[in-house]
């Protein structure tokens, strides 16, 4: 995917059409200040998962749950 350079001045004169171009064609522009990229403007992906999800896999499990819990893990974790 090739990315488009467009100077600020550009591409506030003609902002709306960029904004129809990119989310046509799924390509991002790269705006420029002064010739160097100041910021992309790209079609918007959600990535948002659920809660649960972010959770999955992050919980140890216990064989014995009701034992008491050896003096180890509280100096550890001071």
């Amino acid at each position: 995917m090739h990315n488009r350079q467009i100077s600020k001045s550009a591409f506030k004169a003609k902002a709306l059409e960029y904004f129809r171009q990119i989310a046509s064609s799924g390509e991002s522009v790269i705006v420029t200040d002064h010739g160097k990229p100041a910021l992309e403007v790209r079609p918007y992906r959600d990535t948002a998962r659920q809660p649960l999800d972010v959770l999955r896999g992050s919980l140890i499990r216990y064989e014995h749950p009701t034992d008491p819990v050896a003096v180890d893990f509280w100096t550890a974790a001071q």
